[in-house]
């Protein structure tokens, strides 16, 4: 074919592209209804496909740089600076790239003047000045003012310099949790280099409040204000103001019995009794009764507050009368059958009949649950068109990757309804603006362990009354609220528990016991908890570590127990990394381990893609490989493509998940040299691996029946290989460690590899009786 029709044909091949690229943009917007402008770029883009369908010349492909055969510098010249935008000047002559550069030297050299939104000065001390260009920081100034706990500023500082524990109650959103250190912070008890830490029950809660402080206070995040999380922290020596993960708190007594940088400790959220929040509130009454000038806070949204008061010698009670906006609860006027339906009819009710702007936030159990009333409300509001007003979907659940998880931020179109569908996460760690209206199914999975089996299950049960009224809560943050309970008012009342079982009676207990003895606490039995562990899940923690040789026969903690405990992570996970040393495969290890930490939120599976994501996933385990040597081949081969963010898109992996993998494998490289640990480095060498994952997991073995099922070694009990699991497409290997026993429908093993049962002996041969 002529080179003429060649060229004709690719001109009309971009054309026909760019029309019909034109108008999926416009279907696209279409569909979102980008607020009062929508109708005007639908017009413009169809008029521009319109003025591309008229002009003969359409699309022109760019003229390369040289002729044919040769080197043509004048048009290569010529083609760069058509680039650059020299074909477009303005009546001086200069070009758009020169009119960008100098806007931006102008927007630099006037900062404070015109454009000072973009910026906050600060004094040196963190105070801000005030500028008639602060709306931000005006607000924060007029709704903290509008806080409750604001009006009794004075009474609470007189109360903390009166005593030394002080137990605070006040309702959600009061302002408890932001304020009380700013207060404390203004009153001096940052003076001599002394800190203020505040505990917070989750990470997400850790570092969201943080922020939210740090912009009241007008200071950068990491300077008087910072958080500490497990493998991340955004502190330095000015920061006066920390909150933190009870768990971090927990690991500074490792290097400071007595915690001497603090003047304030503030155990916030105290009421969701994490297993890390008890041993803390033993720790700590111990502290003050031989630290005079420590002062405690202990934060509750609960009427618990007794139960606190009396654990810490009857302490006096601090009430923080009302909430910020009032709340109306509904109740059914009888049960129903299925509360799945009955939060879609709630759902559509209030859509309906509620007035906007007002955004609804719905309390369920699980990702099968949020997925399963997204695919209902779409397809019940499908064929209504323009009769009801626009309703946005925003899932969130654990697995759900970032991208996801923060349209439940974004502004609400006008015009619009936003619908959150979220687990119990949302009680506490997450404030969505704008949330009018909480549905509260009453349920929640909640986790437990049994010590006989050495089994997790995860059970959908009824929440306690405190976590409905925290449910309830969410409602009244920005303005008068509405919470519908799909249960009644005699359930709540009657069937209801006051408060959720603590943590500490329902897990794994191995962890406790190796932090509790690397504090030099050996009498387990007789430490100060609020509420005691069951004796039975002490004893099988005790024989776990023992088993692991963290403890001599003494019960004292031996030199591999003291490098164990200075790793934040499970015992077992520990020893692998410890033991890795012996087999030179310790860079190995904790690339496992790092990515063994972030549980199942290492891929993701939309449900238009199933099959390419399967098929991605199964491409990590070419060969024989298990669970934990695929997770090890996903973060080597992102780390190949230089940890990029179009890999993970391209393999169904959560690239925000890898990211934090990446900054949990950084930390652990920290801490092995703490403990002297070499780095060594055996890629090739599976059975290696494989043997440091037996020194951690031994206890964890299983063998394969005649049966095709699976039977534990030691209780030999039945269970069954996880769906996700690499090897359930495979044929069943014979010996296997697992990660964890999980029930759900079935008693399933996760994170599985296959090994030798004389790896077994060799690594353990105390806990193993030869066959």
């Amino acid at each position: 074919m002529p080179h003429s029709s060649s060229s004709r044909l690719r001109e009309l091949s971009r054309r026909d592209y760019l029309r019909r690229r034109i108008k999926k943009k416009a279907r696209e917007i279409v569909s979102q209804e980008l607020g009062q402008r929508l109708p005007e770029l639908v017009n413009e883009l169809i008029d521009s496909a319109a003025e591309i369908h008229k002009n003969e010349d359409g699309y022109r492909i760019p003229v390369s740089y040289d002729a044919v055969g040769a080197v043509d510098q004048a048009r290569r010249f010529a083609c760069a600076s058509q680039r650059d935008g020299d074909h477009h000047r303005d009546q001086d002559g200069r070009t758009e790239y020169e009119l960008w550069e100098r806007n931006q030297i102008s927007r630099a050299t006037t900062f404070g003047a015109e454009d000072t939104t973009l910026f906050i000065p600060i004094k040196a001390k963190g105070e801000i000045h005030e500028t008639r260009a602060e709306p931000m920081l005006s607000k924060l100034r007029k709704d903290r003012r509008a806080l409750p706990i604001y009006r009794y500023r004075e009474e609470f500082l007189r109360a903390v310099a009166d005593y030394q524990v002080l137990v605070i109650v006040g309702e959600t959103g009061c302002g408890k949790t932001s304020q009380i250190p700013q207060f404390l912070y203004k009153a001096g008890y940052t003076n001599h280099g002394k800190k203020i830490g505040c505990t917070q029950p989750r990470r997400v809660a850790a570092m969201s409040v943080a922020t939210r402080v740090s912009n009241e206070m007008g200071v950068k995040l990491g300077n008087e204000v910072g958080y500490s999380i497990r493998f991340e922290e955004r502190c330095s020596e000015k920061t006066l103001i920390k909150y933190m993960t009870d768990g971090i708190l927990l690991k500074e007594f490792l290097r400071s019995p007595n915690l001497s940088d603090y003047s304030v400790i503030m155990l916030d959220e105290a009421h969701e009794r994490t297993v890390s929040t008890d041993i803390l509130l033993g720790l700590l009454k111990d502290i003050t009764r031989f630290r005079s000038d420590l002062k405690l806070i202990v934060s509750s949204a609960t009427l618990d507050a007794k139960r606190f008061s009396e654990f810490f010698d009857l302490a006096p009670v601090f009430t923080i009368p009302g909430r910020p906006y009032p709340i109306e609860v509904h109740y059914l006027q009888a049960p129903v059958p299925d509360y799945v339906d009955a939060a879609i009819v709630t759902i559509l009710a209030v859509h309906v009949k509620e007035a906007l702007p007002g955004d609804i936030l719905v309390f369920l159990t699980g990702q099968e649950e949020i997925e399963a009333v997204s695919d209902l409300l779409r397809h019940r509001t499908r064929n209504l068109g323009t009769k009801i007003s626009e309703m946005i979907i925003c899932p969130v659940y654990a697995n759900l990757p970032t991208e996801l998880q923060t349209l439940i931020f974004q502004p609400t179109p006008h015009g619009a309804r936003k619908v959150v569908l979220a687990t119990n996460i949302a009680e506490t760690s997450l404030t969505v603006e704008g949330i009018t209206y909480v549905v509260d199914s009453g349920f929640a999975k909640i986790k437990s362990y049994s010590p006989r089996l050495g089994m997790e299950s995860l059970v959908i049960s009824s929440i306690s009354r405190a976590s409905a009224d925290q449910r309830a809560g969410r409602s009244g943050r920005t303005g008068p609220g509405k919470c519908f309970r799909l249960y009644t008012r005699h359930s709540y009342d009657h069937n209801m528990e006051a408060n959720t079982l603590p943590e500490i009676q329902r897990t794994n207990l191995a962890n406790v016991v190796l932090t509790l003895k690397s504090l030099g606490i050996n009498d387990l039995v007789n430490f100060d908890f609020m509420d005691a562990p069951p004796a039975e899940a002490l004893l099988r923690a005790l024989e776990q570590i023992y088993a692991l040789n963290a403890l001599d026969n003494h019960g004292n903690l031996t030199k591999m127990g003291q490098r164990m405990s200075e790793f934040p992570l499970d015992p077992m996970l520990s020893k692998m990394i410890v033991a890795s040393e012996k087999y030179k495969c310790s860079e190995e290890i904790i690339t496992i381990v790092s990515m063994m930490s972030l549980g199942n939120a290492v891929f993701y599976q939309p449900k238009d893609r199933k099959i390419h994501a399967d098929n991605a996933r199964r491409s990590f385990y070419a060969g024989d490989v298990g669970d934990h040597i695929a997770l090890m081949n996903v973060y080597n081969a992102w780390k190949e493509s230089n940890f990029s963010a179009a890999w993970c898109y391209e393999n169904y992996v959560q690239l925000r998940s890898m990211r934090r993998a990446r900054q949990i494998r950084d930390q652990l490289e920290v801490i092995m040299q703490r403990v002297e640990i070499e780095k060594t480095s055996n890629p090739n060498d599976h059975d290696a691996i494989k043997k440091a994952i037996v020194s951690g997991f031994f206890q964890n073995s299983a063998k394969l029946l005649k049966s095709g099922l699976y039977q534990t070694a030691k209780n030999s009990q039945t269970v069954f290989l996880h769906p996700s699991s690499g090897f359930a497409q495979k044929t069943a290997p014979t010996w296997v460690v697992y990660h964890e026993l999980v029930l759900t429908t079935k008693e399933y093993m996760r994170g599985i590899t296959k090994v030798r049962p004389e790896w077994l002996h060799e690594i353990a041969p105390h806990y193993f009786r030869s066959q």
